[in-house]
């Protein structure tokens, strides 16, 4: 079983970012995750743009196989989102970077895109390890 595999099979219980919101899991690495999503009309608010909810859960969903996947377990201690512009077309992809990865805690930075590679929204969390 691949990696990529692995982590497809442990992340399906993320019942809400999976089933709801129908994220998929694109690459895996370590401290690093990229995910897709496909948007539909469950993803759209009142006015027919993403709802903001959609792309923070991306970037949740992201930040959470980057920082748990083969790793020591670690909870979000505290996230903040940016966003930039509105998406374009029908995917959105998250991709993580690791900035600091110290004893107690770590920090990640998650860009959102669209399949156009507009920059959508930048999310900065800070992940506290549950034990080292």
């Amino acid at each position: 079983m691949t990696e990529l595999e692995e982590a497809k099979e442990f992340f399906k219980n993320d019942r809400y970012a999976v089933d709801a919101t129908g994220i998929e899991i694109e690459a895996v690495g370590k401290n690093y995750a990229k995910c897709s999503l496909k948007l539909d009309s469950r993803h759209r608010n009142a006015a027919g743009n993403v709802m903001g909810g959609v792309m923070f859960t991306l970037a949740d969903f992201v930040f959470g196989i980057a920082s748990n996947f083969k790793q020591v377990p670690t909870v979000t201690a505290v996230s903040q989102i940016s966003y930039i512009s509105l998406p374009k077309g029908e995917m959105l992809y998250g991709e993580s970077k690791l900035l600091k990865d110290g004893k107690h805690n770590c920090f990640y930075e998650i860009s959102i895109t669209d399949e156009f590679g507009n920059l959508i929204a930048v999310v900065s969390s800070s992940g506290a390890h549950m034990t080292r």
